[in-house]
């Protein structure tokens, strides 16, 4: 048994001592037909597990001057991701985003996953990564201590002190979009439809309690009212500026920003399995 090949062989592959071994022996202790054989069997494990739930795992989170980049990893177990081969993968796919962006990360990163797969045992998922450029601005983050939530946000100006706070109050709060005109077309429709709805019941209960009927004009007006308070309240709650400061309730982010003489040019918020089953 030669174990300084079974050492070189680990350290290319990522793979255990007892692959390594059996690759090697199957290779005639041949090197580069031994990493052949176990990149095989990695896709082989890897495609058997494909299928398989990964839905815990771990955020990744980097910063260079102006450039940001977060990306979510996810595994099966909480016990897989808290393992060292776990938070290496992790760890190297956002430095990868940071250094290339996010677009074809998981293809790039395909062999190493792979292995990662018939190491620990269980599927694993590069679902998603997003790079932010402040462009000459400043861009901040904030990861929460368990590594399951945290988001970039980048400003126009400002100090990476008030960035990072934006970013910690995105992680808490779960803004849709900075601003209320920024909310999609589409997710605001289906909210009116459901205020409307909702209007609807509240004016006929309403008219069975009044004991003189109503005009249907009055009973459109309540409903309009109904449905303009509920919009203007989602609209609210779902843009970052709008919303109160999560260490201020008394000031809204957008006041906090205006008193910086700054303004929020993007953020990304992750949190671990959000979405997924």
């Amino acid at each position: 048994m030669n174990t300084a090949m079974i050492k070189e062989l680990r350290e290319r592959t990522g793979v255990g001592f007892g692959d390594c071994k059996k690759a090697l022996a199957e290779a005639d202790w041949d090197m580069d037909r031994a990493v052949e054989i176990v990149r095989a069997q990695s896709g082989a494990k890897a495609e058997k597990k494909a299928d398989r739930t990964a839905s815990e795992g771990l955020l990744g989170m980097a910063l260079d001057g102006d450039v940001g980049a977060i990306v979510e990893i996810n595994v099966e177990t909480d016990f897989a991701a808290r393992s060292s081969a776990f938070a290496d993968f992790v760890e190297r796919a956002v430095s990868h985003v940071l250094d290339r962006g996010a677009d074809g990360v998981a293809v790039a990163l395909e062999d190493a996953r792979q292995a990662l797969v018939q190491e620990i045992g269980e599927n694993v998922s590069v679902r998603r990564a997003a790079c932010l450029d402040a462009s000459g601005g400043v861009v901040a983050g904030y990861l929460h201590q368990d590594r399951k939530k945290g988001a970039l946000v980048c400003l126009d100006a400002g100090d990476p002190d008030l960035a990072r706070d934006v970013a910690m109050h995105v992680t808490a709060m779960r803004p849709l979009v900075v601003a209320p005109e920024e909310v999609p077309a589409d997710a605001l429709a289906k909210e009116r439809a459901i205020y409307l709805e909702q209007a609807a019941e509240e004016v006929a209960k309403k008219q069975q309690q009044s004991t003189r009927e109503m005009p249907p004009a009055v009973l459109e007006r309540i409903a309009d009212g109904i449905v303009t308070g509920r919009v203007r309240k989602f609209l609210a709650e779902s843009s970052l500026v709008e919303q109160p400061f999560v260490k201020d309730a008394s000031t809204k982010v957008g006041e906090l920003l205006r008193a910086a003489g700054a303004t929020c040019t993007g953020f990304e918020r992750f949190e671990v399995g959000e979405g997924l089953g």
